[in-house]
């Protein structure tokens, strides 16, 4: 890889958007939030919503005549959300690629329109969700290298490379190559155990708890309590108001004393304007500013994330638990409310110290939670011991897609 351009990295997601023009207020809704690539010489990834709108003609044809025709006129992200003419499709469904046509003509028009260069010119290292299938990786290598002629590609998983985002934080002597992983992004949250650099797949726990569940509840709250906000804005100001106040407190009841006890310190305003009419409006934020993140950690239907971290150590092998319980990295959107971390370590830590030999909890937080995965593959994309974990186009050429189920 000496003397080439910065490697391209890849973490495919999905979200909802909320796009407001002069005459429409799009709301789509999906499943993780937004797709992260750059060049892994930037600081931070472009930012792009997992979304394609294409211009087809219906009910002329069967669907693989239709497939021909939709590149002609295609756009992805922000451009695609404000297309009222032309059909919105989701490629990626609960992180997952479902329609690797779209795929492609996704990853086309985002390296050419939003990078703007050529993929021949760059290896790739592409983001793979800790459960994907191998058959999913035969069709990712098979894209890079038939469509987009890659010299080089490396599938990494997301876990480990949010572990290795948490190093940014941390002394050389310090980094770890063992921990849990806490992921949560917009639909869901995932504990990951990885020790060595390796996942343990077996253990990997789900809550399906996560941002989107956290903006609904506040967007229901608002609509009870608030009649000033428009309608069509509804999801919008919930999700505005989950960035800009929602916390996560360490006891409820404690919190709500503080609230009844000085209102002015503790209720906040939050302003915005009607889309439509120009007007603008007000809306008190109270409660749901720690209610709603207490949703992690409080599920009524669910079991909590310091239970579920606690069980996925668990069902590890018993000697590399004490690692796991001393480096549980936070990574995604929804773990970056303010005390996040400080409230999991305690809440894990108590379950521990009602065990016959109680260990030592620590919770890694750093400045890259958000967009983790991607700076986890972009540090790794930078160091010179990476070129042995891609697999060139001779490579490829020699052995087939299938090469890649070993990984």
């Amino acid at each position: 890889m000496a003397g080439r351009l910065p490697a391209i990295v890849i973490d495919s997601g999905t979200g909802y958007a909320v796009i407001i023009t002069s005459s429409h207020i799009h709301v789509h809704p999906m499943n993780d939030r937004y797709t992260k690539l750059g060049f892994s010489s930037n600081n931070k990834p472009e930012f792009i919503p997992s979304v394609v709108a294409i211009k087809e003609e219906p009910n002329v044809g069967d669907e693989a005549d239709r497939r021909l025709t939709i590149g002609i006129d295609v756009s992805v992200g922000e451009e695609a959300l404000s297309q009222s003419a032309h059909t919105v499709k989701y490629p990626i469904q609960h992180g997952v690629v479902e329609d690797w046509d779209l795929m492609r003509l996704y990853w086309e028009e985002c390296i050419y329109k939003y990078l703007k260069t050529k993929p021949e010119d760059h290896y790739f290292l592409v983001a793979d969700p800790p459960l994907n299938t191998p058959e999913n990786c035969e069709s990712m290598a098979e894209i890079m290298f038939e469509s987009f002629s890659v010299p080089g590609l490396c599938i990494a998983a997301q876990p480990v490379l949010a572990l290795i985002a948490s190093w940014a934080s941390q002394e050389v002597d310090e980094r770890e190559s063992t921990g849990i992983i806490i992921e949560s992004g917009d639909c869901g949250t995932h504990c990951t155990p990885v020790v060595d650099h390796n996942v343990i797949k077996s253990c990997v726990q789900h809550i399906s708890i996560a941002g989107r569940h956290i903006t609904l509840y506040v967007q229901n709250v608002l609509r009870e309590r608030e009649s000033a906000i428009p309608p069509t804005q509804s999801l919008a100001t919930a999700e505005a108001i989950k960035e800009q106040f929602c916390y996560v407190c360490p006891d409820i009841d404690t919190e709500f004393e503080r609230y009844y006890s000085n209102p002015n310190e503790w209720m906040k305003k939050y302003s915005a304007t009607n889309a439509i009419t120009k007007q603008p409006f007000e809306v008190d934020v109270r409660f749901e500013r720690f209610l709603g993140p207490e949703l992690l950690f409080s599920p009524e239907s669910a079991t909590p994330l310091s239970e579920t971290v606690d069980n996925c150590i668990q069902n590890c092998p018993i000697n590399v638990r004490p690692a796991l319980y001393k480096n549980i990295v936070l990574s995604g959107g929804s773990t970056m409310f303010k005390n996040f971390g400080r409230r999991l370590q305690r809440d894990i830590q108590r379950i521990a110290n009602r065990r016959a030999d109680p260990m030592e909890v620590r919770v890694v937080s750093h400045h890259t939670q958000r967009y983790a995965v991607w700076f986890g593959g972009s540090m790794l994309t930078s160091t010179p011991q990476l070129e042995s974990h891609f697999f060139t186009r001779a490579q490829y050429e020699e052995h087939g897609s299938s090469v890649w189920v070993s990984l």
